[in-house]
């Protein structure tokens, strides 16, 4: 339920006991999350997380001379969860992109549709989507969290992932349905001569084989993908 990168609306007890988990000097940013009822997003659990809590992030906007972007980590009790949701699909985020990002993107979210694929935004360009402030700078990729259901997805995902980065930044996660994540990049450049990836779970980063997380798939076609 409390994956990564999903979107947890809080009640005001839970802001309560995120200011409580942060500096007084973040007070600030979190009183006007809370008043503009944004989200914050679920990220990897705290060794020392008790079963009740959600650990989650905010990141804030980039400063405007050295881009530098405060990034929050904040505990609260899953009882104070109102709301929660996935990443934003593209079309979602598409009227907030940069300019020379949209067309591409329209293409993207047109080819992902077609073919029936899950595909969310996380990241800077979601948080401009979500909350209209300035995120995305020149250095910024799209990052895109893709959630296969089969072997055969997972094939024409990353494809699709490989066509759409000549013309977009693409990054992002492929995630299984083990619930392990791998950055699809990673997940091309390997072989069957290095068959191990990076895999990050809700509560840990962990090496993983290629063999392992084709196999999380409840009627993997083949793994062709491998290759």
């Amino acid at each position: 339920m409390y994956a990564r990168h999903s979107l947890v609306w809080l009640s005001a007890q839970g802001w309560q006991n995120c200011r409580d988990s942060v500096a007084p000097a973040s007070h600030a940013a979190l009183a006007r999350w809370q008043q503009e009822d944004w989200p914050a997003i679920v990220r990897r659990a705290d060794a020392d997380a008790a079963e009740h809590e959600v650990c989650l992030g905010l990141a804030l906007p980039p400063e405007p001379q050295s881009g530098h972007k405060v990034r929050l980590a904040l505990r609260a009790p899953r009882a104070a969860v109102r709301r929660i949701r996935g990443p934003l699909a593209i079309d979602a985020v598409l009227a907030s992109a940069p300019a020379h990002w949209q067309d591409a993107l329209r293409v993207l979210a047109a080819d992902v549709t077609r073919q029936n694929l899950a595909f969310g935004v996380y990241g800077s360009l979601a948080l401009q989507a979500l909350t209209g402030a300035s995120y995305v700078g020149a250095a910024s990729d799209i990052d895109l969290l893709f959630s296969p259901k089969t072997s055969s997805q997972l094939e024409a995902g990353v494809a699709l992932l490989q066509h759409h980065a000549k013309n977009l930044p693409l990054d992002g996660e492929i995630l299984f349905p083990s619930g392990l994540a791998v950055a699809w990049k990673e997940w091309l450049q390997a072989s069957e001569n290095r068959p191990r990836v990076l895999a990050k779970g809700d509560r840990g980063v962990q090496l993983s084989t290629m063999a392992a997380l084709l196999a999380s798939f409840v009627n993997p076609e083949h793994i062709a993908c491998m290759n």
